[in-house]
């Protein structure tokens, strides 16, 4: 794999209780990582070949769907499959519904093991950026906005979740910046902030776009009116 290519990637961004005192999942990546070593950042990872070709129980907003495909030729099937799959590695929580899986890729047998298919209803397409140059690893990072209230089971249960990030957590929005954070998740919480308390996508999507010849600030848009 060539390290300096660009790659798709999914984040995730669990909120809970919008309306009393929003949190939002978190935890820390390790000291010894290439990309972010000790910082604490949302669930998420590069998008993998079979994330696409998931059966969703319910598909992506159709205004969503768009966004992402403005300046982009990734499926967003395969980013939104991207981002529940990493969820349900990197915490064990599942943005699903209950059905039948057979035959499902290596990469999802787990999740398929629950009793569940991925359901992308939940997601709203909130930001993306793509990783300035010079860093080891790059990413184009398509950033989703989730309800914790639409997670199966127990939010606060991680008994499931691999050791890539530690020290999981719903971290107070007022409090998050207290942490040890990457600038772009710093940024990507001042945006969450603006969609509260109904999150409700935005009416454009902001996009930072740093490229090899210059950094530029974006808003991706679709035909069509946001989505509740």
């Amino acid at each position: 794999m060539d390290k300096s290519a660009i790659r798709d990637a999914a984040t995730v961004i669990v909120l809970r209780d919008a309306a009393t005192r929003p949190a939002v999942l978190m935890g820390q990546r390790g000291a010894t990582a290439a990309f972010m070593p000790n910082k604490f950042v949302f669930p998420g990872g590069a998008v993998d070949a079979g994330d696409g070709d998931v059966p969703f129980a319910t598909s992506l907003n159709p205004v969503c769907s768009g966004r992402l495909l403005d300046q982009s030729t990734t499926a967003p099937t395969a980013l939104a499959g991207a981002a529940i799959r990493e969820l349900w590695e990197e915490t064990g929580l599942i943005l699903g519904a209950p059905g039948d899986w057979p035959n499902a890729a290596p990469d999802w047998q787990s999740f398929a093991a629950q009793g569940m298919q991925p359901d992308a209803s939940a997601l709203k397409f909130v930001f993306r950026a793509i990783t300035p140059p010079g860093r080891p690893r790059r990413f184009d990072a398509r950033f989703f906005l989730a309800d914790a209230a639409a997670l199966q089971g127990d939010p606060d249960d991680f008994t499931h979740a691999c050791d890539e990030l530690s020290h999981l957590q719903w971290v107070p929005l007022d409090r998050a910046r207290s942490f040890d954070l990457p600038f772009i998740t710093e940024v990507v919480l001042a945006e969450v902030e603006g969609l509260l308390p109904a999150l409700k996508a935005p009416d454009s999507v902001p996009f930072f776009k740093n490229d090899d010849e210059e950094s530029l600030f974006l808003r991706l848009k679709a035909t069509g009116s946001a989505p509740g």
